[in-house]
């Protein structure tokens, strides 16, 4: 048996402006921080994440953040 009843997964990547002006802008830490915090108050659990790096256009790779977020109903 499962310890989730339920499961959600959230895909959070960098920004591409920066990326393509600066060579590479991080990830979003405030916004990812404010969502945690309310998929936490709904009862979610971080369960797993996973971090890739991703070609973008030509010459550049972008970073995103797989958050996979779990809970019980009961």
């Amino acid at each position: 048996m499962s310890k989730y009843d339920e499961y959600k997964v959230l895909y959070v990547t960098e920004g591409g402006c920066g990326t393509l002006l600066l060579g590479s802008s991080g990830l979003p830490l405030k916004r990812l921080e404010a969502t945690l915090n309310q998929e936490a108050a709904d009862g979610w659990q971080l369960v797993f994440q996973v971090i890739e790096q991703k070609r973008f256009w030509l010459f550049w790779s972008r970073e995103a953040i797989i958050i996979t977020l779990g809970r019980s109903r009961g």
